[in-house]
């Protein structure tokens, strides 16, 4: 991946299933050794989803989830892009993009190899979105999928929206994180609606039952943080 260098302050360097990572600001994941760029939970849509139900939220989540992701994507600009499902809010989803949308994604989509893997809230994606749509997928040793599945070895999942609560000078924050043990990865969503699970909830420890690493987004930098340094049980 050429643009390795250039992404040297962005981006926080791990390894998983024995091979380099790089965790950046936006929420994706750089795997260079296959020129690919993973992201989770890009949730478009949801405010117009709400809309419908009549909770009004503003209109712009889709358009501020697309500037991260093209952000990431042209910043490394890697061969192939893996979306680790719920890329859209709800089934109608893809129907709802209005044509800036519609086009940035396309923009982003060009020259490349783009896989959707699907996901609990867009289990049917259309052709009208572009690129290849998968259940799961494997990348050398680690297999993608949009829920982790305990017990299992060497994935790279969402779902769960992984955040971190810090608490310095007496004041609390939370953070989007990365969750890993080495072999597994949990990603957090990158969609600006999409919202997070405390990282100590009971639902990570079937997947992390010797601890985790959090590694929670900062304004600058990606911070690491040992579980037992975030959660007290």
């Amino acid at each position: 991946m050429t643009a390795l260098l250039k992404n040297k302050q962005t981006t926080h360097e791990i390894e998983l299933s024995g091979q380099l990572a790089l965790l950046d600001l936006t929420g994706a994941m750089a795997l260079p050794a296959h020129d690919a760029l993973l992201v989770a939970d890009l949730h478009f849509e949801k405010g117009s989803s709400f809309a419908r139900r009549g909770m009004m939220l503003p209109p712009y989540d889709t358009r501020e989830t697309l500037a991260a992701l093209s952000d990431a994507v042209f910043r490394f600009d890697p061969k192939t892009v893996i979306a680790l499902g719920d890329s859209f809010h709800d089934i109608g989803g893809p129907d709802r993009l209005g044509e800036e949308e519609r086009s940035a994604l396309a923009e982003a989509q060009k020259g490349r190899e783009w896989i959707w893997v699907t996901g609990n809230h867009d289990r049917i994606l259309p052709d009208s979105i572009g690129g290849q749509v998968v259940e799961e997928m494997a990348l050398g040793s680690l297999t993608l999928r949009h829920e982790p599945a305990a017990g299992e070895q060497a994935e790279i999942a969402g779902h769960l929206h992984p955040v971190g609560k810090v608490v310095m000078r007496g004041r609390a924050t939370r953070r989007r994180c990365f969750l890993t043990d080495g072999q597994r990865c949990v990603m957090p969503a990158l969609g600006a609606y999409a919202g997070g699970l405390n990282a100590c909830d009971a639902a990570f420890k079937p997947l992390f039952p010797k601890g985790f690493t959090a590694h929670l987004i900062g304004t600058e930098r990606i911070f690491a943080i040992a579980r037992a340094m975030l959660c007290r049980d």
